[in-house]
């Protein structure tokens, strides 16, 4: 499974790992994440992603 990076501040959403504290279980591949959820570190929202 492919990692995202946000664009505005560099995280990286790992599918391996998920964003549980988002509600994100672990395995969750990135296009299945809602579309409403936005980045845990800045706030930026998915459109903001792009695949590392």
């Amino acid at each position: 499974m492919a990692k995202y990076i946000c664009t505005v501040c560099g995280h990286i959403y790992d599918p391996q790992e998920g964003d549980p504290d988002s509600g994100i279980a672990p395995g969750t591949p990135f296009v299945d994440i809602p579309e409403d959820w936005v980045c845990p570190v800045c706030g930026a929202s998915k459109d903001d992603f792009e695949p590392e």
